[in-house]
């Protein structure tokens, strides 16, 4: 599927819109939150080297996991495949989630905004949507698809590796959807969410099921529930639910403490 190619006016326009929601109010507001989450004990080793490793992974490991590349910009098409909806039921998905209107949601890795798209009717106008991303170039396109079909109610953040710039105590609910397994620095990354999410607000994880081996997506593309509960152990979190009734993944709820 084509997309809109960046340009350094796209560039200009998509700073303007970001100044224009309050973006810089976004990051300044997180400068003030504490360094660590008091209380969250890291595991240790907390990372692992190893060699050699495959070649989906980057030889770096948490929790005896390897961490799988980032999907570049460049395979940004993927994301808006026409048959992306019967393969993974994304609208069902968003509607697993419970959103009101008026809510605060995070599209952690929002790339194109395919979903970003679907969660910004849900929470309305007096709600908004934090579209984080650490590549640019997916904000781009981001911002050129929300101006296309007239959605004002999203706010764009460039997020960083260990720390997405979420304003303390402001998310209802983080969805990360098959973007968790990505993480250079999971630990850190899950600490800072946790420090974004309002007390009872939710992180949901969205992720193609390990336990299945004919879900047809690459291994470390793949995420078991045991593993995912395993790594947000240290974390002021607890474990809601689990809804495996999509395709592909499963969809796993924590509630932060």
């Amino acid at each position: 599927m084509p997309h809109p190619v960046p340009t350094p006016a796209l560039r200009t326009s998509w700073l303007a819109l970001a100044l224009a929601m309050g973006l810089i109010s976004l990051v300044n507001l997180v400068h003030s939150a504490p360094a660590a989450e008091a209380g969250s004990t890291p595991p240790s080793p907390l990372y692992e080297t190893r060699e050699p490793h495959h070649r989906d992974g980057i030889g770096k490991f948490f929790m005896d996991r390897e961490i799988a590349h980032v999907m570049g910009h460049q395979a940004a098409d993927w994301l808006e495949r026409p048959e992306r909806e019967s393969e993974e039921e994304t609208t069902r998905m968003i509607g697993l989630l419970g959103l009101k209107p008026g809510d605060v949601v995070v599209d952690m890795g929002c790339g194109t905004g395919y979903l970003t798209r679907k969660l910004a009717p849900k929470v309305g106008p007096r709600g908004r949507v934090l579209a984080v991303d650490i590549q640019p170039e997916m904000l781009d396109l981001l911002t050129n698809r929300l101006t296309a079909v007239g959605i004002t109610n999203v706010t764009p953040v460039l997020g960083g590796e260990k720390d997405p710039h979420l304003p303390a105590g402001s998310a209802d609910l983080i969805l990360m959807v098959d973007v968790y397994h990505e993480f250079s620095h999971p630990y850190e990354m899950t600490a800072a969410m946790c420090r974004g999410l309002k007390t009872g607000g939710l992180l949901v994880f969205v992720e193609f099921r390990k336990e299945d081996p004919k879900v047809p997506i690459k291994e470390h593309h793949k995420m078991s529930e045991a593993q995912v509960k395993r790594e947000m152990a240290p974390h002021p979190l607890e474990w809601v639910r689990t809804e495996s009734g999509l395709p592909w993944q499963h969809v796993i709820f924590f509630r932060r403490k």
